[in-house]
């Protein structure tokens, strides 16, 4: 038994909960990062990089209609990168799957100081010895000082 009352204590140190909470948000907030970094900077640069090379390609060359080649080209929405494409959906899902982890972990951490309260008020009790209430102590005072007169 005396394992677990040890394993129980180790646990309900605030200083092993905060540095658990902390490790797993900061890897859930290390995947926002990487799905920024992978997902929108990445392909951002590309499109700036193939802009100053000249390596863009459009989707449309000739005149359409009424529209120039000059202004198909300057429809981005007709540009194509090869190998590139700003995935907004995978960054957007990133920081719902951090939301989520995130409330999953504050709802853990709320119940284990819930149940790290009632564990220090049932000691606080068992410890505590039943003392003479206030009026007791005042009267006592009270019975003291008239004895000093």
């Amino acid at each position: 038994m005396k394992f677990v009352d040890e394993f129980k204590d180790f646990i309900s140190r605030g200083n092993v909960v905060d540095m658990a909470v902390g490790v797993v948000v900061g890897g859930a907030f290390k995947s926002i990062v990487d799905s920024l970094v992978a997902d929108i900077i990445d392909p951002g640069i590309a499109y700036v990089v193939s802009l100053i090379t000249g390596a863009l390609k459009t989707a449309a060359t000739s005149t359409v209609g009424d529209t120039s080649a000059v202004e198909s080209v300057m429809d981005m929405s007709k540009w194509i990168i090869p190998g590139t494409s700003i995935n907004i959906g995978n960054f957007l899902s990133a920081i719902i799957n951090f939301l989520i982890l995130a409330f999953i972990i504050f709802c853990v951490v709320k119940g284990l100081n819930k149940l790290n309260d009632k564990f220090k008020k049932k000691v606080e009790e068992e410890v505590t010895p039943a003392g003479p209430t206030q009026e007791e102590l005042l009267a006592e005072i009270r019975d003291l000082l008239k004895d000093k007169e």
